[in-house]
């Protein structure tokens, strides 16, 4: 898909779900505050998409879908992230170093 097209689609996803996003928080008990991860999360799938294997796609609504889990149930990121940032990153490296040894 070419670079122009992506931008559209993207675009046009981020506005449709900002649009959608501020009339719930006027219509329901959900404030913005609560739903912003959505936009995270609408992000990452435009970029999965485009390009499924894009590392970077799944890693974006991953980070959305947590970040929503915790805004609307109040899951306590702290006691996981102590652990999991840095099996993210460790993992995250060893992806790169080996996706660039297979290509280079």
């Amino acid at each position: 898909m070419p670079s122009e097209k992506r931008s559209i689609l993207t675009g046009g996803l981020i506005l449709i779900t900002l649009g959608v996003l501020i009339f719930i928080s006027k219509t329901t008990s959900y404030s913005f505050g609560q739903t912003w991860p959505v936009l995270i999360i609408v992000i990452g799938v435009s970029t999965i998409i485009q390009r499924a294997r894009d590392l970077g796609g799944w890693f974006i609504t991953i980070a959305g879908v947590v970040f929503l889990i915790n805004e609307l149930y109040g899951f306590d990121l702290s006691q996981c992230s102590q652990y999991l940032l840095p099996a993210v990153l460790i993992l995250l490296g060893i992806f790169v170093i080996l996706r660039r040894k297979k290509h280079g």
